[in-house]
């Protein structure tokens, strides 16, 4: 963006770069996953939100690759390809969320700066640089934001290029500042050296344990002078109880098995019987029959 007006740089001043926590905690992650702890190398990344004139709403970001020589400071490569691809996907989960920017880890401005944002100006006419401190040493907001802009001296000698710093704020939406609560209930104090942390859980730990240890003592010295039940004894009892409960279960089914097969003997039994007695009865006729035919045989 090209200022050469006080009005125009007094507008651009005037505006207010809100950053949300969920952008620091993403670049935060970028830098720790990226760089060793002894590196002084940075990350960049894209931010996204929604530009409104005087305020612009940093809401989301994403990481991209980036190489520099430490050395040399212009010799940097950027991938812009995986700009639009990524870019491209996060518009299917959040159309609101248009690229607003960009981002690095600084801690302060570095000369290929307007160089980076000059690429950015593909994207979008206005770009903010947002620098975000992920190792801060003094309490603050750990943020800078800058708009690139173009002055016109009025010796008319040349247009110089250079950031023209804005102020920036550090606000949540409700959910976020509950993730932040829950978050901040797991950090640990940094400025402990490593070996006072681990003696301090170790020693946490040896009183816990000789708490267990004097509880465990007690116990066993009041079951010793009776003034307490042994657990042996009362885990016992309530075992015999289940057992005595599970053996009459056992006879109750072996009761209820032997009564239903004496009732289906029962059943069959009566119904063999009156099968029988018509086939007796039909044994009967046919005798007397034969009788009637015989002595008719004899009259003859």
């Amino acid at each position: 963006m090209v200022a050469t007006t006080t009005e125009q740089l007094t507008a651009l001043a005037g505006t207010t770069v809100i950053v949300h926590p969920l952008v620091l905690l993403s670049v935060t992650d970028h830098h720790a996953r990226s760089v060793s702890r002894n590196s002084h190398k940075r990350v960049v990344g894209v931010l996204l939100g929604q530009d409104n004139g005087k305020t612009i709403n940093v809401a989301n970001s994403f990481g991209i690759p980036f190489e520099e020589d430490e050395k040399d400071s212009k010799t940097w490569f950027l991938d812009h390809n995986y700009i639009e691809g990524m870019y491209e996907m996060f518009k299917k989960v959040n159309a609101k969320e248009r690229m607003i920017g960009w981002y690095h880890s600084g801690p302060k401005l570095r000369a290929s700066d307007q160089e980076i944002n000059d690429l950015f100006k593909r994207f979008i006419a206005r770009p903010v640089m947002v620098i975000v401190d992920v190792r801060p040493h003094t309490v603050g907001i750990p943020t800078d934001a800058y708009f690139a802009v173009e002055e016109i001296k009025d010796d008319g000698t040349e247009t110089r290029k250079t950031f023209l710093h804005v102020p920036s704020a550090i606000e949540a939406e409700e959910a976020e500042e509950i993730g932040v609560e829950h978050l901040l209930r797991d950090i640990k104090d940094s400025t402990t050296t490593t070996l006072a942390t681990r003696v301090s859980e170790q020693l946490a730990s040896l009183r816990g344990l000789q708490s267990r240890l004097g509880d465990i003592q007690k116990y066993l010295a009041d079951v010793a002078a009776g003034t307490m039940p042994s657990f042996a004894s009362s885990t016992n009892d309530q075992l015999l109880v289940v057992y005595l409960s599970s053996l009459l279960r056992a006879v109750i089914a072996l009761h209820a098995l032997v009564d239903n097969k004496a009732t289906i003997g029962r059943a069959e039994l009566e119904e063999g019987g009156g099968e029988a007695k018509p086939a007796k009865a039909d044994a009967k006729t046919e005798d007397k029959e034969t009788a009637k035919t015989k002595t008719n045989g004899d009259q003859k």
